[in-house]
């Protein structure tokens, strides 16, 4: 019975072994979550010192010290807005006193090729784009419209097979697809004769491309690299930031920039948002060379080297365009892209005619694009019908009140998918690149915006966004006013999430 009685009990002597390691297990997750919050007060303090926008900020700090175990590690690499190590060439020294800078504006000058203040273009106007861009404003130049995929990359490799010295090709997306294969092929015909290929891609943006499409290039002579935007000591852990840029350069004669990737949906082949509608630009004259800058800047960071190229401005026949190109990105000193396109929407006198296909503007810009619409300037915003993403079409929803209170008209392109970055201001004055009216675009990007400054570009630009508007519907509050309670929540929350996205 004793024996019974002891052996129900349990002997005092054994060790009661499931107990110990509940007891560690529960002493583990409770210094866990002690160290989270440590961790996410300490990095809320840093996310509160660091952050470029108010609304980041406490879009941050709330979440840091509520949640986090996600939040923690989502900062350290999604949150910071400072790219360390990038080197501005354009700003160096070095580089703006070296002797080709020297004779490079030398000779704008002679052959008076640079911008002399205007009607329509005041000095201090000309002064701060200088200023922001630390790039010339030049005249001389001619652009032409590039309407959807087909025309552009036309265009492009049309000018690449007659490339004789060199061909820089920088994309955001670039695609083993069959228009990726077309594009690989005209490299490696071009190396083949003797001409310097360079190609940039960012990883991200290109996760997908292979390396067996990277080692053929490289095995048939065309230098192809990452940007790769996590180098470097400050950015190992930082996955927020992209190279946005579309640039490609033929002997620094011609330059192509806008809204299109390489790949197979912008020739119009998606299988969901087919027609693709996106626009790009094709610029010669003097304004190639500073399109070329930002190009030799990343790849300077990219490899570690300078690309050997041409920089003997040339005025172009029958140019009569004035041109600027505006490079801005996360290692710039101020907000550029801020700056610049506040700059913009203030300067508007008659009409601001915007395309995004990610409209979620912050505090700064709304407020500007409520200012113009208040002084009579007709803006209109024309953003997709059918989204890519659908956190930025419910965020471009919570907009809709405030846009109508100050009259300004939203449109929604029907047919496909509209990518395209297009500005129209006033009569003269347009815009086409690669930088939407997000905060990504503004402060997390590396993007490229060509300037265009001609009463006769400007009216084609307009026939274009006219026909574009044709396609389009007017946005209405009952969007947002007359949907059910959790839709309007989940609006908002997608609104609030935005500056951190």
């Amino acid at each position: 019975m004793f024996k019974r009685r002891k052996a129900l009990s349990g002997s005092s002597d054994e060790p009661n072994t499931p107990a110990q390691p509940r007891s560690k297990r529960r002493r583990f997750w409770i210094l866990f979550v002690v160290v989270m919050h440590i961790l996410g007060a300490l990095t809320s303090i840093q996310a509160v010192m660091s952050t470029r926008t108010s609304q980041g900020a406490v879009a941050w700090a709330v979440s840091l010290n509520t949640l986090p175990y996600v939040a923690v590690p989502a900062y350290w690499g999604l949150g910071q807005s400072k790219f360390d190590g990038y080197d501005l060439l354009r700003r160096s020294e070095h580089l703006a006193n070296s002797e080709m800078a020297i004779r490079t504006r030398r000779e704008l000058e002679e052959d008076n090729l640079l911008l002399v203040p205007q009607s329509g273009f005041e000095e201090s106007e000309s002064r701060l784009l200088n200023k922001l861009t630390q790039l010339p404003i030049t005249t001389g130049n001619t652009a032409k419209l590039l309407i959807d995929g087909q025309a552009t990359f036309d265009a492009i490799l049309d000018n690449i097979d007659q490339a004789k010295s060199y061909v820089l090709f920088q994309f955001y997306i670039l695609r083993d697809d069959e228009l990726g294969q077309r594009c690989k092929e005209a490299f490696l015909k071009k190396a083949a004769q003797g001409v310097q290929v360079l190609v940039l891609y960012d990883e991200l943006g290109s996760k997908d491309l292979s390396a067996e499409y990277i080692n053929e290039l490289r095995d048939g002579g065309v230098e192809i690299y990452p940007f790769n935007t996590t180098q470097g000591k400050g950015n190992r852990f930082r996955l927020n930031f992209r190279n946005h840029r579309k640039i490609v350069v033929i002997d620094g004669e011609v330059a192509f920039v806008g809204g299109h990737n390489v790949g197979d949906e912008y020739l119009g082949k998606h299988p969901t948002l087919t027609p693709w509608r996106d626009t790009h630009v094709e610029l010669r004259g003097p304004v190639v060379l500073c399109v070329q800058t930002p190009f030799a800047e990343d790849w300077n960071w990219a490899t570690g080297s300078l690309p050997d190229l041409n920089w003997e401005p040339k005025r172009e026949e029958g140019g009569e365009v004035v041109a600027a190109c505006l490079p801005t990105g996360p290692a710039d000193t101020l907000e550029t892209g801020t700056l610049f396109f506040l700059h913009a929407i203030n300067s508007a006198k008659d009409r601001l005619w915007i395309v995004s296909p990610y409209f979620i503007p912050d505090e700064q810009l709304m407020s500007a694009l409520q200012l113009a619409a208040l002084r009579g300037v007709d803006v209109r915003i024309l953003i997709p019908q059918n989204p890519d993403h659908l956190h930025v079409y419910l965020s471009g929803i919570s907009y809709l009140e405030e846009a109508k209170e100050a009259g300004i008209e939203i449109y929604r392109y029907q047919p496909g998918f509209l990518h395209q970055k297009v500005w129209l201001i006033d009569d003269s004055v347009s815009l086409i690149g690669t930088a939407n009216l997000d905060n990504r675009s503004m402060r997390l990007n590396f993007e490229v915006s060509m300037l265009m400054i001609d009463r006769v570009f400007a009216s084609e630009v307009e026939t274009m966004l006219e026909a574009d508007f044709a396609k389009s519907q007017l946005a209405t509050v009952a969007e947002y006013t007359e949907r059910s309670l959790p839709f309007r929540f989940l609006v908002r929350v997608c609104r609030l999430l935005a500056p951190v996205q």
